[in-house]
C-alpha cells in the first residue's frame, strides 16, 4: 500500500470517528457544571477552660456582616451550624460571622471561607436570681423510665414415644437403609410436637428409652434449637427400640420494666441519655427536701432547669439541662 492510499484510509478513518463522536448523545459528554455554592459548617459551644463543660448550644442565629450568605442559619441541638454562601464567593473571602442567642453573649468571628472546621465559643449571661433569699437545694436526682421487654413463660412440658421396628441381624443386601457400613437391615422413623400458636419448644431432649439402644443413631435433629415445632429421627439396625422426645413449652409475652439511671453534674447542669425505645420517662428529685416527680414530654418543662434535647444516630435522645437561676445542687 502506497502512503497516498494510506493518508486517504486515515482520513476516512477519523471522519467515521467524527460521525460517531457527533451522534453521541449530549448527556455522556456534558461540560463540567459551575461550581457548587460554597457552605460553611461548624459547632456552636459554651466557652469554659474545662473541654468537658464545653456543652453545645442549640438555636443560636448565625448570620454575616454582608451578602456573604444566601441567607441566616440555626444551630441544632447538637451545637451544630450549616451556613450556605453566595455562589460567587471564593474561598478565602474574608467574612464576619455574628451568632447571637438570649442567654449567651454576642460572638462576632471574623474568617475567611473556606472548608474548615468552624468552632465558636459562646460565654453565657449569668442572671441574677429573683429570689431574695437563698439558693433552692436540687438534690437526689434520677431518672426513671419503662421499656418493653421480651420475656418467656414455662407453661409445661410436652412427651412423645415413637418405636422404630425392626429386626437385628438381617442382613441389608444393599437395599436401604442400613447400619452404618451397609451391612444390616435398619429402619427409620420420626416424630414431631407442635407448641401451638404464641408458643415455643426449649430444653427439648431426645432419649432412647427402651430396646437395644447402642444399635441405634439420631438420623435428623430438628429438635435441639427449639421452636414452636421440633423433630427428630432415629435410625434403628438391631431389634425394635422405644424413643422420648420431650421439650419445656414456653409463651412468649412482652412487659413493661422499669428502669432507673443517675445523671452527671457537671457544675449547673446534668446530662442523661434515654434509649430510644424508653417510654413514660421522669424525673425525680427533692426540692429543698421535697420529693416531686417531673414528667419528662418530648419538650421537658422544669422550674428548676432549661433542658435541650437531641436525638443520636441510634435514636437514642440526650438531655442536657442547666439549672435556672436561685436554684443549686448540693
Amino acid at each position: 500500500m502506497n502512503v497516498t492510499k494510506k493518508v486517504a484510509l486515515a482520513a476516512t478513518a477519523l471522519a467515521v470517528l467524527g460521525a460517531i463522536v457527533a451522534r453521541l448523545p449530549i448527556s455522556g459528554w456534558s461540560r463540567p457544571t459551575a461550581t457548587r455554592p460554597m457552605a460553611i459548617r461548624g459547632a456552636i459551644i459554651q466557652q469554659d477552660v474545662d473541654p468537658g463543660k464545653q456543652l453545645p448550644i442549640a438555636d443560636v442565629s448565625i448570620a454575616t456582616d454582608s451578602d456573604v450568605a444566601t441567607s441566616g442559619s440555626s444551630s441544632d441541638s447538637s451545637g451544630f451550624f450549616s451556613l450556605a454562601l453566595r455562589p460567587e464567593i471564593k474561598a478565602g473571602t474574608p467574612m464576619v460571622l455574628k451568632f447571637r442567642h438570649p442567654d449567651f453573649e454576642p460572638l462576632d468571628l471574623k474568617e475567611v471561607a473556606g472548608d474548615e472546621i468552624y468552632v465558636a465559643h459562646m460565654v453565657p449571661i449569668r442572671r441574677q436570681s429573683q429570689n431574695q433569699g437563698p439558693d433552692v437545694v436540687v438534690g437526689s436526682i434520677s431518672v426513671r423510665y419503662s421499656m418493653e421487654t421480651p420475656t418467656a413463660v414455662n407453661v409445661g412440658s410436652s412427651v412423645k414415644t415413637f418405636k422404630i421396628a425392626n429386626t437385628g441381624n438381617v442382613p441389608c443386601d444393599g437395599k436401604p437403609p442400613c447400619s452404618p457400613g451397609m451391612r444390616w437391615k435398619a429402619a427409620v422413623e420420626s416424630a414431631t410436637l407442635d407448641a401451638g400458636e404464641g408458643k415455643e419448644f426449649r430444653n427439648a431432649r431426645l432419649s432412647c428409652i427402651a430396646g437395644p439402644c447402642p444399635f441405634t443413631e439420631i438420623e435428623s435433629d430438628n429438635f435441639s434449637r427449639g421452636g414452636r415445632t421440633i423433630s427428630a429421627a432415629v435410625r434403628n439396625w438391631s431389634d425394635t427400640t422405644t424413643f422420648l422426645l420431650q421439650a419445656d413449652v414456653f409463651r412468649r409475652q412482652v412487659g413493661d420494666t422499669i428502669r432507673q439511671s443517675y445523671p452527671v453534674m457537671i457544675d449547673e447542669a446534668l446530662n442523661f441519655t434515654l434509649p430510644a425505645t424508653a417510654e413514660g420517662a421522669s424525673i425525680q428529685a427533692k426540692i429543698d427536701g421535697a420529693p416531686i416527680v417531673f414528667p419528662l414530654g418530648p419538650t421537658p418543662v422544669l422550674s428548676w432547669a432549661d433542658c435541650n434535647v437531641r436525638t443520636d444516630q441510634d435514636q437514642a435522645r440526650v438531655f442536657w439541662c442547666e439549672l435556672k437561676p436561685g436554684y443549686r445542687f448540693p
